[in-house]
């Protein structure tokens, strides 16, 4: 997944400006306490953090 699109999905899930602060501020337990931000700039790969992102925000499957 490119991070266009993970920014594509998260603004169409929480809205632009919320999507920003949960890749910010939002700690996910599934990717070792980081933050989404954190996990980009450790290299994480962007499908692992969405899929943190929707397993913490019980993301419904047709948006995922």
């Amino acid at each position: 997944m490119r991070l266009t699109a993970f920014w594509e999905k998260m603004n169409r899930q929480f809205g632009e400006a919320y999507a920003r602060s949960v890749a910010a501020d939002y700690v996910l337990a599934e990717l070792g306490g980081r933050t989404a931000d954190q996990a980009f700039a450790e290299g994480v790969d962007t499908r692992t953090v969405w899929r943190a992102v929707c397993a913490a925000f019980d993301v419904p499957d047709r948006m995922r």
